[in-house]
């Protein structure tokens, strides 16, 4: 189940809040903003419905959850395929979601102790163990360990009453694999100090269950745990043990990046969001954190709310924001802090995921930052004090001098593409030679002249169009600026793209390569395969195609 549109009305401090634009992609919602910004009240709303519906039902009083205690409360909530639109209140109303529809932890679930507890099967099944209310203390980790060396105890215990051996590999691989791998992917420490989760011991009169983790040459009890560490294990035991449950569900969990330095919280967002959470199911999780919104940002899988500084005395509609949007990053480090942190450094931004080539090069005093598109990181260099390298694409070698020219700040790749920097002749006979591997570059300019020549005659009716989507010169409108027309449907674009049409019928290579696509052709050839392309950008020739590109030497 995932949620596209959710309308709370008179419900805590929404007068009328509507959350809207929600994709039905979006595996996770990050809500953003500052302390006391409205975002607990969402899930105080996801944790109303549960307790009216769900299986453990309880009814807190009106006023409560009322803004106006003479108002009733109201929700719509429209989930994918309009398979759950329905409108309902305190009063009754209609709902068609199954009793599980929202399951949330709160931001107060650290528990210090493993405790023994009153424990049986439907204490997970129908969430017997969850707190009264979203504002008191969460302890449903306990049920959670109990369960865990349960199911283990059991799938080992059980074969030996029928004669038969336990699979002892089976059991590894369901029950301990993904628990030590999410622990590796969020804490990535060498084999030696790497947390892992190694034996537990069974309750003894008194004593509790105690998990036994590894770290180093320390075998640690749960309890020793750093806070930070006993976050990441209660958040992971709770999805793996009670994965049944948050299928086709809203799974909500209240500040989750607790107690975790920026590195770490993009990490277990990250292993959560793609690894845990089921794919018919949506997180919903809320944070003012560095590490959660850069990874919402870059994720294709996430999306972004911000409440920050929103009347909700008056109706409110929040839709997801511009993944190009830098400024969200503000919540989490404000305006001065972020020029401090960086001040004297070369701010970048590139196209895509592009910073992961970038940034491997390693170029003094310099940051590359990812931005969504062509676009978006022209209108940065454009207008702000910062940077941006842009994909060459179908530009003729006139239009990228002229851009440069016009545009100071914005610098434009010499090939295509990073990805024919990557596989150029030259970076590819370097990174053999540096594996003492055979690499003929003659042969190899050779192959990337057929396969050019195999491709070539299906571009041709696509480059005027696809230079239409180029930025350049659009905030020059109103000065009727002849430029404007290299990028329109007119017959000047007709004729630079006719200027692209006679490089590609080249056979000379430096003439052709330069508007090749190479991200999309010549990828069966051999001399591309099993190489990582971070390898790729370790190499000089590489590093100094960049520097001289950053430095306008080219």
């Amino acid at each position: 189940m995932r949620i596209q549109k959710l309308q709370l009305k008179n419900f805590k401090r929404f007068t009328d809040l509507t959350l809207d634009g929600i994709p039905v992609s979006a595996k996770l919602v990050l809500l953003i903003g500052a302390n006391g910004s409205g975002k607990t009240s969402v899930f105080d709303a996801f944790d109303y419905i549960n307790k009216q519906y769900g299986h453990n039902r309880t009814t807190e009083p009106n006023n409560y959850y009322s803004k106006n205690k003479n108002a009733r409360v109201e929700f719509e909530i429209l989930c994918d395929e309009g398979r759950f639109a329905r409108r309902f209140n305190n009063d009754g109303g209609t709902f068609d979601m199954g009793h599980s529809a929202f399951i949330g932890r709160s931001s107060l679930r650290i528990v210090p102790k493993i405790q023994e507890i009153s424990y049986n099967e439907s204490t997970i099944k129908e969430d017997i163990d969850a707190p009264k209310s979203y504002i008191d203390y969460d302890t449903r980790f306990n049920a959670d360990v109990i369960k865990y060396t349960f199911d283990i105890n059991k799938a080992l215990r059980e074969p030996a009453f029928k004669g038969q051996s336990a699979d002892t590999v089976k059991i590894f691989q369901e029950h301990i694999v993904p628990f030590n791998t999410a622990l590796k992917n969020i804490f990535p420490q060498s084999e030696e100090t790497a947390l892992q989760l190694v034996q537990f011991e069974d309750a003894l009169p008194g004593q509790p269950i105690k998990l036994i983790f590894k770290k180093g040459g320390s075998h640690i009890n749960y309890d020793l745990l750093s806070h930070g560490e006993k976050q990441v294990v209660i958040i992971l035991l709770n999805f793996l043990v009670r994965k049944e449950q948050i299928k086709d569900s809203i799974y909500f969990i209240d500040e989750m990046d607790a107690h975790l330095n920026t590195a770490l919280q993009f990490n277990l967002l990250k292993e959560i969001t793609e690894n845990w959470v089921p794919d018919d199911a949506q997180l919903w999780t809320a944070s003012h954190s560095l590490g959660f919104i850069d990874y919402a940002r870059q994720s294709d899988y996430a999306v972004i709310l911000d409440f920050d500084d929103l009347n909700f005395d008056i109706p409110q509609v929040i839709v997801p924001e511009p993944k190009d949007r830098m400024e969200v990053y503000e919540i989490a480090v404000g305006k001065d802090m972020l020029a401090r942190l960086f001040q004297g450094m070369n701010i970048i931004f590139v196209e895509n995921k592009d910073d992961q080539y970038y940034n491997n090069v390693a170029l003094s005093n310099t940051i590359f930052v990812p931005e969504n598109n062509k676009a978006a990181v022209y209108h940065k260099a454009r207008a702000s004090e910062f940077k941006g390298i842009v994909d060459r694409d179908f530009l003729t070698d006139e239009e990228v001098v002229d851009i440069e020219t016009t545009y100071p700040n914005l610098k434009i790749l010499r090939y295509y593409s990073i990805e024919n920097y990557l596989y150029h002749p030259d970076n590819l006979a370097e990174y053999y030679s540096q594996k003492d591997l055979p690499f003929d570059l003659k042969h190899y300019k050779a192959q990337l002249t057929v396969e050019k020549n195999a491709v070539v005659g299906n571009m041709v009716t696509g480059l005027a169009p696809n230079r239409m989507s180029y930025p350049f010169y659009g905030e020059q409108e109103k000065a009727k600026d002849v430029r404007q027309r290299w990028f329109k449907n007119t017959g000047d674009n007709q004729q630079h793209a006719t200027v692209i049409w006679e490089y590609l019928r080249s056979d000379d290579f430096e003439t052709f390569y330069k508007v090749f696509p190479m991200k999309n052709n010549a990828t069966q050839l051999p001399q591309r395969q099993n190489i990582p392309p971070s390898d790729l950008t370790k190499t000089t020739w590489f590093k100094e195609q960049i520097q001289r590109l950053v430095d306008g030497s080219n």
